[in-house]
Parts: structure tokens; C-alpha cells; sequence
């Protein structure tokens, strides 16, 4: 009887590890595409921001604050469901380029023996935008 109320808690013990590890794991694996996501999309949009009549008439770069906060919320949004996200935009310099785009991301809530735990993860990207090949 003793051996058989041991292999119980064994098994409730691994389940128990298994579900922690999911948790774990998904949580670590949102936070790394949602980097990558924030990155790429904020490089795109710095590049369909670029006022080309100023570069024309000027020969420097510099992008369009409003078309920028419009392309990167539109292709943010292709991507992900925005009921779950908190999009803030600090530091948008027009001339020379840089952005700095923080997004929170909301997880839902899990609860664990009576207590309520949820985790919100912040991404925050610098980008600067650089002609080369000019001295």
C-alpha cells in the first residue's frame, strides 16, 4: 500500500513539473518573438517614414513622425492582436532618424493554489537609421 501511495505522488509531481515548464516556456518564447517582431517592424517602418523630398533638396535623412507611428501600428497589428499589447513611442527624432518604441505585452492570468499571478513583459527597441556609402 505504502509503494502504491508513492507512485501517486510521483506521478502528481511530474505533472505538476510539466505544467510549471509549459508555463515557463511560453512566457520566455512570447518574449523572444515579440523582440524580433518589434525590431523588424520598426526597421520597415523607419523605411517607409523616409521624406525623400527632404533627402532630395538636403542630402540628409529624415523621416515623417506621423507616417512612421501609422506604418508600424499597421503592420504591428498584422501580426498580433492588440488586446494584449500597450504600444508607447518615446524620442521620435525626425532628422537624423531615431525612434524608440516600447511595448508591453499582457499575459493572461494564471491562478496557482488560490493566487492570481500574471506577467507583463516590456520590450523596449532604439533604432537609429543610417545612410551608408556617404562621406
Amino acid at each position: 500500500m505504502k509503494e502504491t501511495y508513492w507512485g501517486y505522488w510521483l506521478i502528481l509531481l511530474g505533472v505538476f513539473v510539466i505544467v510549471i515548464m509549459m508555463l515557463i516556456s511560453n512566457v520566455t518564447t512570447q518574449n523572444t518573438e515579440d523582440y524580433y517582431l518589434i525590431k523588424e517592424v520598426t526597421e520597415a517602418s523607419m523605411v517607409d517614414a523616409i521624406n525623400y523630398g527632404y533627402y532630395r533638396e538636403h542630402g540628409e535623412l529624415k523621416i515623417d513622425r506621423e507616417k512612421f507611428i501609422e506604418s508600424f501600428l499597421r503592420r504591428f497589428a498584422e501580426n498580433v492582436s492588440f488586446n494584449t499589447y500597450e504600444i508607447s513611442f518615446y524620442d521620435i527624432y525626425e532628422a537624423p532618424p531615431k525612434v524608440s518604441v516600447k511595448v508591453t505585452s499582457k499575459t493572461r492570468s494564471f491562478i496557482i493554489a488560490g493566487d492570481s499571478t500574471s506577467f507583463d513583459i516590456v520590450n523596449r527597441v532604439d533604432a537609429v537609421l543610417e545612410l551608408q556609402g556617404q562621406e
